[in-house]
């Protein structure tokens, strides 16, 4: 099959990627993937998953900037982890850890401190919703989960009912949403209750 190769500047640095005719946007880097980036403040110290990886455009730029040993790229498309394999080595960031997973079935890591992913949304929300929820369980408190599409109610409710709330921005149609794991706060019931006096003042 033929190759395609993309050359691609961003933030002063050159990137190559190797992509196929059967990948997401193979001719070009796809903009909502851009704007993900343009919207993700990395860390020193990040552990960073790029879910659902394809050829392989988040980690490599992540590794870029804070190291090949802390990045984890997955994916479930065999040829997309071959290509992102090889742009891994096309890249000089050997070190990268590039896996074959379903969603999070072959992860096992629970200390991630961002996990990044482009889902594909001309499906279903049954991929987004493994990929939210599996999310949540694989993140290290305080992590944080940033996620691209275009698509914005189902994803902001889902988001919210998982993680407790979410910060999103719209361009160009595509929406990024960012949310933090945070410890959820037990209600103390006890604290609710009136009493006699207070109750007889609000039924007045």
């Amino acid at each position: 099959m033929e190759k395609y190769t993309i050359m691609w500047k961003y933030n002063d640095f050159s990137y190559v990627f190797h992509t196929l005719p059967t990948l997401f946007s193979y001719k070009h880097i796809d903009k909502g993937t851009i704007l993900m980036l343009d919207h993700t403040e990395l860390k020193g110290n990040d552990k960073v998953l790029d879910l659902g990886c394809g050829y392989g455009v988040v980690g490599i730029w992540a590794a870029n900037n804070i190291g090949a040993e802390n990045v984890l790229m997955s994916d479930i498309n065999i040829s997309a982890l071959e290509m992102a394999a090889e742009n891994v080595n096309a890249n000089n960031l050997e070190g990268i850890h590039v896996s074959y997973s379903n969603g999070f079935e072959n992860i096992s890591d629970t200390d991630f401190s961002l996990i990044m992913s482009n889902p594909p949304y001309h499906t279903d929300f049954s991929v987004a919703k493994a990929f939210i929820e599996g999310s949540y369980k694989h993140l290290k408190m305080g992590g944080r989960l940033v996620m691209v599409t275009k698509r914005f109610a189902w994803y902001k409710n889902k988001i919210e009912a998982v993680f407790g709330g979410v910060k999103w921005i719209e361009s160009c149609g595509y929406y990024v949403f960012c949310a933090e794991k945070r410890i959820r706060k037990k209600i103390n019931r006890e604290s609710y209750k009136l009493s006699g006096k207070l109750k007889r003042k609000y039924a007045q």
